[in-house]
């Protein structure tokens, strides 16, 4: 389904449920965000400042409670990862981090099997990074300018060379420029969380050369100084795309909802 306004988009999914309620035992939404994932707070459920128009405080949880259903809710990138940990390239992998080039930056981190949430859910692609002296671009986020979605993103790559990025030939000086902000973003997630693999993927990531350019830029800035095998002997398998393609997203959700159909499950045991 398009997505319009939330009231439409909203509507026709829950319909599409509602129409086979009888085969529905829990639901997992996997979205966009910022979102609200505290229980506690009465706008748990909703999508907060988001950038996507007409959106923020958006109540997406609640469009589907009229199903009677255990409804679970996080990102779209925690969704991914969570869908790539169970069938995917993070398999057996933990802690790990799947983050998504594309519309936007974002990031999804697995610690000990579970999405990481916090103060609200990570969002690694706001994270401020060095702008290239030789840059110019002001950034395209519309809250930081120039943080990482601001400078690497899709819409970024477009406003700063005049087309998109799958318009731009291999060779071009794009290129060498989003490896090296992409790598920036890299080099603070080993340093922060430690993963054991990190999965990019997204639109921009298609270019799948892209690939060595930033496990090549990644091993210079960091430099020898994390001493981990996986970084100095096989970083072609360290830095790799996600196995299960563009539908991470929708696995995880349904990672989701089995895991609150069994917490449902839990409450109800004697």
């Amino acid at each position: 389904m398009p997505t319009t306004t939330p009231a439409e988009t909203l509507g026709r999914a829950a319909d599409f449920f509602r129409t086979h309620a009888e085969r529905v035992a829990a639901i997992g939404i996997a979205s966009f965000g910022p979102i609200d994932l505290d229980e506690r707070s009465p706008t748990f459920g909703w999508v907060t400042t988001t950038p996507k128009p007409g959106w923020a405080r958006a109540n997406v949880v609640g469009a589907f409670r009229a199903l009677s259903v255990p409804v679970a809710f996080d990102t779209d990138v925690n969704g991914a990862a969570l869908g790539e940990h169970r069938w995917g390239a993070g398999h057996g992998v933990d802690p790990f981090v799947y983050v998504t080039v594309g519309t936007g930056i974002g990031g999804g981190a697995i610690v000990n099997g579970r999405p990481l949430h916090g103060l609200v859910h990570p969002e690694m692609g706001h994270l401020a990074i060095p702008r290239d002296p030789a840059d110019p671009f002001a950034g395209a986020c519309p809250y930081h300018g120039d943080c990482l979605e601001g400078l690497a993103s899709g819409p970024a790559m477009q406003q700063r060379w005049g087309m998109p990025p799958e318009g731009l030939p291999a060779n071009h000086a794009a290129w060498v420029l989003e490896a090296h902000y992409l790598a920036l973003g890299l080099v603070t997630w080993v340093c922060t969380l430690s993963p054991r693999r990190i999965l990019l993927g997204g639109g921009v990531m298609r270019q799948e050369w892209l690939f060595e350019m930033i496990r090549e830029d990644l091993g210079r800035l960091l430099n020898g100084y994390v001493r981990a095998k996986e970084l100095m002997e096989n970083l072609n398998q360290y830095v790799i795309p996600p196995k299960l393609g563009n539908r991470s997203g929708i696995v995880g959700a349904l990672v989701l909802a089995e895991q609150a159909y069994q917490k449902q499950q839990d409450l109800a045991s004697p």
